[in-house]
Parts: C-alpha cells; structure tokens; sequence
C-alpha cells in the first residue's frame, strides 16, 4: 500500500475533466499538499521550466491528464500539435520527476492506443499488436510512448511510475464543443437543443448499433487513486466500467435524462465506424476497484453541470 495521506501531490493538468476531478478525490485522503500549475505559470512543453518547476516543489506523488485533446476533427487537423505536445508533457514531466526523487507517478494514457481491430473486450495485452485507428493515431502514439517511458525508467532507474488506460469518460468538465465534443457531451447538446427549440426528433449519425463503453469521470478519479495505493507494475491496467451499450440505446437515454420528448431518427449515409469497443476491467476488479456511478445518474450529473455552465459553452 501506498499513502497519500501527509504527501504533496501534484496533479498536472488540474483544470481538465479528470484533473479537476482527481483534485476532488485527493481531498478526501488527507495530502499535506495539492501542488497545481495553471498554463500560464508552467508550460509542460518546456523542459526547462519544468524540470525546474518540479525541482523547487519536490512532489512525492504525481498523477499525469496533462494532455492536448480533442476530437477527430481536432486529431486530424492538427496532427503536428498534438504528436508533439503530447510527447513533450509525457517525457519532460516523468524525467523531471526521475531526477526530483518523485516517490510515485501514475501516467494517464487512452483507449485509443489500442489496435483498431483489438479482438473484444481489449486485453491490456493488445497493446502494439495491430495497426491504430488513422484518425487519431498522432494522439495515441504520444501515449504509446509515455506508457513506454514509465515502463523504460521502470526498468533501468527502479522508480515506482505506472500507467492507466481509461475509457471514454464524461461528467463534471467536459468538452461541449460543436466541432470537438466527444458522444455522450455531443448528445446531451444535441438533445437540450432539440428541447429549447420543441423539436419533433433529433438525429444521431449512423445505425445506432455500435457498441460503447463510458465511465463517469469521478469514478475514473477514484481509480486512479486506488491504483496510486495498491498497484507497482510495469504494464499499463485498463481503467473502465466492464459494460458497453449500443449508441442507439444511449441516445434514447440521454433524451429521458433531458426530457426531450421528441423522436430519435438516424442519418444511415452516416459511417457507424468501429463495430465495439470495449476494455477488460478483470485487471482492476481483481485490485478490488468496481465504478459506483451508475450511467443513468452519471449522465444527470453531466446534464446538470451543462445547464449550470451554458454561458460560458460555445454556441452551437
């Protein structure tokens, strides 16, 4: 076990989804410190000024959502950007940590670094055993490389640094954006929308039929904090929910969670892209993590938190 209780934690990235959520979690264990660092105090792409940020502030333990993000539009429009940004958070604050004698270090890394045809559910064992998906591979190869980082000074340092694999998260913070959002903050917009405006149906890309798995950030939180306790290996561990549900069904279940009456019709021209995609949770079951959260009252909370942040979300 390892406890975070009396520790100075660090959270790099702090003001995103997951990072602001972790800030959330760490509360309840107790830190003698949150260490946190808007942008405009500590570019994580200057390894200068990381390597001395971290120097002066001497985290003991330290979790890693810093990253650039976006959808595929974003992936596919900025490829440059986001291989090198990614590349340089990851590598500049694991080294700095390395050289500061950092107790602990958990690196948060995507689904999507695994092959686009994983065989299904995606073993943590998949990893580089087939080709990526095109329209983010930029993304994921930069967090191929952080997992291999942790893995590699693992090995010839002996520091305690893992690696996490979350599934698609939503909640608290997330990403409304009419060009960049991802599902579940794309149809919570589309349905509010199709509400205000009395709509007859609102539309969704495709059949319906693809297959998605989705975990409530503050459970994602909560998992990386038990895995900061109880998990010392060199490979990566998958951080999901187990369950997946077709787009269909959650599209369905995001109007009731609105309260857009209307009906739901779908534009089939559209591509369904990847017929499932689902991660193995036996790794992190068998550490004696299970999500509390439940989609229904997930997706309220996202809801809620969208209406009490709406002016300051782009227009549609």
């Amino acid at each position: 076990m390892y406890s975070l209780t009396g520790k100075r934690v660090w959270v790099a990235g702090h003001r995103g989804m997951v990072g602001s959520a972790l800030v959330r979690r760490l509360k309840q264990e107790e830190p003698t410190e949150i260490l946190t660092a808007t942008r405009a105090q500590l570019d994580l792409t200057d390894q200068a000024a990381t390597a001395a940020w971290v120097k002066n502030t001497r985290p003991d333990a330290v979790f890693i959502p810093a990253a650039k993000v976006g959808g595929i539009y974003a992936n596919d429009s900025y490829p440059a950007e986001f291989l090198y940004q990614n590349l340089m958070i990851a590598s500049n604050i694991i080294h700095a940590c390395y050289q500061a004698g950092t107790e602990k270090l958990l690196f948060l890394g995507s689904s999507c670094i695994y092959p686009k045809f994983a065989e299904q559910p995606i073993q943590e064992e998949a990893l580089l055993t087939g080709a990526l998906e095109p329209t983010n591979e930029w993304y994921a190869i930069a967090k191929i490389a952080g997992v291999k980082l942790c893995q590699s000074y693992r090995k010839q340092y002996g520091v305690d640094f893992i690696s996490a694999m979350p599934t698609n998260l939503y909640g608290p913070g997330d990403n409304y954006h009419p060009m960049n959002s991802h599902v579940i903050p794309a149809l919570i917009r589309k349905a509010h929308d199709a509400k205000v405006d009395k709509a007859e149906s609102m539309e969704i890309w495709g059949s319906g039929t693809p297959r998605r798995e989705f975990l409530h950030v503050d459970d994602c939180a909560d998992a990386l904090v038990h895995l900061m306790k109880v998990y010392s290996d060199a490979g990566h561990i998958n951080v999901g929910s187990g369950v997946d549900l077709p787009i269909g069904e959650l599209a369905h279940l995001v109007m009731d969670v609105v309260g857009f009456k209307g009906e739901l019709t779908k534009d089939t021209s559209k591509p369904d892209g990847t017929p499932r995609k689902l991660m193995s949770a036996d790794k992190i079951r068998a550490l004696g993590w299970q999500p509390s959260i439940s989609l229904r009252d997930g997706l309220a909370d996202a809801y809620h938190w969208f209406l009490a942040n709406e002016e300051n979300i782009p227009s549609r």
